[in-house]
C-alpha cells in the first residue's frame, strides 16, 4: 500500500532490496576505498616510474577531483537513462578502468585511468542513496540509509590499511586488479536483481554551461585550498585560480537559474528541511577528517606509536558506525525522535574537545583517549541514520535524484575540506611559532598544541552542527 508523507510517494519496498542494498554498498565502497587506497603505495609507485612524490600525488588528486566534480552531473544523467542502467554502467566503466590501470606502462596513462576509474565511480556514488532509498519502505529506510553512512567510514579508513597488505603481497598494481573480480560479480548480480522503477525525463536538453562551470568551481576551489596548505606567499597561479573558482561559481548559479533544465535545481534549496541536514552532513565530514587526518601525525610524532597501532585506534570509529549506524537507524524509524542527529553532534563535540584538550595538555592517560574515539563513533552513528533519512525525505519524489547526486558531492566536499583547512590551519599554527619544516619533525611540545587546537576547532564546528541540528527537530515539530 502506498502512502503520502511529506509530498513523496512512498513504496512498499523491492523484495530483492537486500541484494540491491549490498550491491550498492560493495559499489560505494570500491569508490571510496579506491580513492584513498593508493596512498600508502604511492612511495612504490613513485619509484617504479622513477618520478618526483608531486608527480605520483596526481594518482589520488585526480581522482578525488573528477569524482567530486563529476556526482550531480551523473544525477541528472539518471533521470535520462535511469538509477539501474546508470548504476550497471558505472559498474563496468569501473571494473575496466581498475584494469586499465593495473596495465599501466607509463605514470601519464595510469593517471588518466584513474579519471576514467573515478567517471565510474561517480555513476555508482550519485544514485546510490536514491537506490537504496527508493528500495526500501517507509520502516526500514532509516536503517538501510545507516549502511551509506557507515559503508562510507568504513572505505576511508580500510582504503590504506588494505593497500599496505595488498602492496606488501601482491605488488601495488593488485590494488587496481583485485576490482575486476568483484566488478564482475557485481555486474552479473546487478544485470538480475537491479529493478528500479524510474519516471525518467523525456526532454533532451543538456546543462552544458552547467556541467562546464561545476567541475571549474570544484577543481579551482580543491586547487586554491590545496595551494594555501602548502604556502600562503603571494602567488600569480593563487590569483588566477580565485578568479577562476568565484568567477566559475557566479556563472554556474546565474545559468542554473535561468536554465529549463538545469544540472542543479535550485528549488530545492527551498526546501529548509533538506538544507538544515545538508549543513549538518558538511561539518560533521570537515570535522571528522580534521581529526582523521592529524590523529596520525599526534600518535606518532608525539606519542611514539607505530602505524599499525594507529591503525588499530583509527578501526574504533568505524567498527562502532557498521554495527551502531544501522541500528540507530532502526530506532529512528520506528520511534521518529528528531533530536537523535542533534544527540551525536553533541557527542562527538565533546570527544573531540576531549582529544584536543589531551592534546594540549600532554595528558598521558591513553585510556582517555581510546575512550574519547568510542564516543566519537557512538555521536557519528547516532547522527548519519537520522540525518541522511531527514535528507532524501525532505524532498518530493521528482527530485531524489538530485537530492541523491548532491548529498554525495556535499560529502566529498567536506572530506576535501577538511584535509584542505588541517593542512592550512596547522601550517599557519607553525608558521607563527616561526617553524617552517616537516610536521614530524615540529617536536612534540609544539606538535602537540598545534594538533590539540585544531581537534579543539573541530569540536566547536561540531557545537554548531549541533545548533543546526536542534533548529531542524524544532521545525519538524
Amino acid at each position: 500500500m502506498n502512502a503520502e508523507v511529506g509530498g513523496l510517494e512512498l513504496e512498499a519496498g523491492s523484495k530483492n532490496r537486500y541484494i540491491v542494498l549490498l550491491l550498492v554498498l560493495t559499489g560505494v565502497l570500491m569508490a571510496v576505498v579506491d580513492g584513498s587506497v593508493v596512498s600508502i603505495a604511492l612511495p612504490t609507485i613513485t619509484e617504479y616510474f622513477h618520478v618526483n612524490i608531486a608527480q605520483s600525488q596526481m594518482i589520488m588528486t585526480s581522482y578525488l577531483v573528477a569524482l567530486t566534480s563529476l556526482l550531480m552531473i551523473f544525477g541528472k544523467v539518471a533521470e535520462y537513462v535511469g538509477k539501474a542502467r546508470l548504476f550497471f554502467l558505472g559498474i563496468a566503466l569501473f571494473s575496466f578502468s581498475s584494469f586499465a590501470c593495473g596495465i599501466s606502462t607509463s605514470l601519464n596513462l595510469l593517471v588518466i585511468c584513474r579519471i576514467i576509474q573515478a567517471t565510474g565511480a561517480a555513476m555508482m556514488f550519485s544514485i546510490s542513496s536514491a537506490i537504496i532509498f527508493q528500495s526500501f519502505p517507509r520502516g526500514e529506510q532509516g536503517r538501510a540509509m545507516g549502511y551509506i553512512g557507515a559503508t562510507v567510514a568504513i572505505g576511508s579508513i580500510l582504503g590504506p590499511t588494505l593497500g599496505g597488505f595488498i602492496v606488501d603481497l601482491l605488488g601495488w598494481k593488485y590494488i587496481f586488479l583485485i576490482n575486476v573480480p568483484i566488478g564482475i560479480i557485481q555486474l552479473l548480480l546487478s544485470s538480475r536483481y537491479m529493478r528500479i522503477e524510474d519516471k525518467r525525463s523525456s526532454s533532451s536538453e543538456v546543462d552544458w554551461i552547467g556541467a562546464v562551470t561545476l567541475i571549474a568551481f570544484i577543481v579551482s576551489m580543491m586547487a586554491i585550498l590545496g595551494q594555501l596548505s602548502v604556502s600562503f606567499t603571494f602567488q600569480p597561479a593563487n590569483v588566477a585560480l580565485a578568479l577562476i573558482f568565484f568567477c566559475s561559481l557566479a556563472v554556474f548559479v546565474i545559468n542554473e537559474s535561468r536554465h529549463k533544465a538545469p544540472l542543479l535545481d535550485l528549488s530545492i534549496f527551498r526546501y529548509k528541511m533538506f538544507v538544515l541536514p545538508c549543513i549538518s552532513m558538511v561539518i560533521f565530514f570537515v570535522a571528522n577528517l580534521m581529526v582523521s587526518i592529524l590523529g596520525p601525525f599526534y600518535f606518532e610524532g608525539v606519542r611514539g606509536y607505530t602505524p599499525s597501532q594507529v591503525g588499530l585506534i583509527y578501526l574504533i570509529v568505524p567498527a562502532i558506525m557498521v554495527i551502531g549506524a544501522p541500528v540507530i537507524g532502526w530506532i529512528y524509524d520506528n520511534h521518529q525522535f528528531r533530536y537523535l542527529a542533534a544527540l551525536g553532534m553533541m557527542i562527538m563535540a565533546f570527544s573531540m574537545m576531549l582529544l584536543g584538550y589531551l592534546a594540549v595538555s600532554m595528558g598521558s592517560d591513553p585510556g582517555l583517549m581510546l575512550l574519547a574515539f568510542v564516543f566519537l563513533g557512538i555521536g557519528g552513528a547516532l547522527f548519519q541514520s537520522p540525518n541522511n533519512t531527514e535528507t532524501m525525505r525532505s524532498l518530493p519524489r521528482d527530485k531524489i535524484n538530485i537530492a541523491s547526486s548532491f548529498t554525495a558531492t556535499i560529502r566529498n566536499l567536506g572530506m576535501a575540506l577538511g584535509v584542505s583547512f588541517s593542512g592550512i590551519l596547522v601550517s599557519l599554527q607553525l608558521a607563527q611559532a616561526g617553524y617552517y619544516g616537516s610536521i614530524l619533525g615540529a617536536g612534540p611540545v609544539l606538535l602537540s598544541a598545534t594538533i590539540g587546537r585544531v581537534m579543539m576547532l573541530a569540536g566547536i564546528l561540531c557545537l554548531i552542527g549541533t545548533v543546526v541540528s536542534i533548529y531542524r527537530g524544532l521545525n519538524c515539530a
